[in-house]
């Protein structure tokens, strides 16, 4: 399944092609949802962004389309009208003049008003996305130290995205190696060094894989661009000491990381 970066990614695509420019037309697959696309026509795209994995899309008329691809939905840019052929079932439809932005075998589709979509079941269990700008070390560091958190290890924990929402498994393997710390850890356990070194790992390496993952270099990119250093390279050195990377079992998922440096 996809992870915040990209998830984010996908969204900026989404809102390059529609957002600001007034719709020509809107449609619904489902019959709960179609009494909207009148609504929708004429009006502008405002936001598309994502939290967590959902993905929000913010209209002008104080209305917002929630949508969670799961395991099989995805989004498409495409020219105005245009319908490619796939055996995927359309889902929403949501076109300017020029282009479109197509949703496919998604089933988790809802519209909100924008003043409550924060209470929708799903958003509400979230934690703070690890891309919000607005979102600190300081305050991730915060919330591994909160009672709720604190005597978690840190395999399960990253995972949980009522802690911080868009991680996923290539970004706890990432992490973790980054702030040199083995998955059985808990945050209780932690100084404060390995504390604040655990909050900007958290942040630093899924804004990494945003800002560089999967983009050519060139440009004005500085960034060395996001490489995997544990994440399905086992039995690989360790670039930090050389020691074989491993594989391990951990809740029903691989967990990828070096057992010296990780210890």
């Amino acid at each position: 399944m996809p992870e915040g970066p990209e998830i984010r990614r996908a969204a900026d695509a989404l809102a390059a092609a529609v957002v600001g420019v007034p719709l020509a037309g809107a449609w619904f697959a489902f019959d709960a949802l179609k009494p909207y696309a009148r609504r929708l026509r004429g009006r502008r795209i405002e936001a598309i962004a994502p939290h967590g994995k959902a993905l929000l899309t913010r209209f002008d008329n104080g209305l917002t389309l929630y949508t969670h691809n799961q395991l099989y939905g995805v989004w498409r840019v495409v020219d105005a009208g245009q319908r490619p052929a796939s055996s995927r079932a359309l889902r929403v439809a949501l076109e300017t003049a020029h282009k479109g932005i197509l949703l496919y075998s998604a089933s988790d589709i809802e519209i909100w008003p924008s003043a409550r979509v924060h209470e929708h079941p799903f958003l509400a269990r979230l934690g703070p996305d690890v891309l919000d700008p607005a979102l600190e070390e300081a305050a991730v560091a915060a919330r591994l130290v909160a009672p709720r958190f604190a005597r978690r290890a840190l395999a399960g924990l990253l995972l949980d995205q009522g802690f911080l929402a868009g991680l996923g498994n290539y970004l706890r393997a990432e992490i973790l190696w980054q702030a040199r710390l083995a998955p059985s850890r808990r945050p209780v356990d932690l100084d404060t060094d390995a504390c604040a070194a655990l909050a900007q790992a958290l942040l630093g390496v899924p804004r990494h894989s945003y800002r560089t993952r999967g983009r050519p270099r060139g440009g004005q990119l500085q960034d060395t661009p996001f490489r995997f250093r544990v994440f399905e390279r086992t039995g690989e050195p360790c670039e930090r000491c050389g020691t074989p990377i491993e594989k391990r079992a951990q809740g029903g998922r691989p967990l990828y990381l070096c057992p010296r440096c990780q210890r």
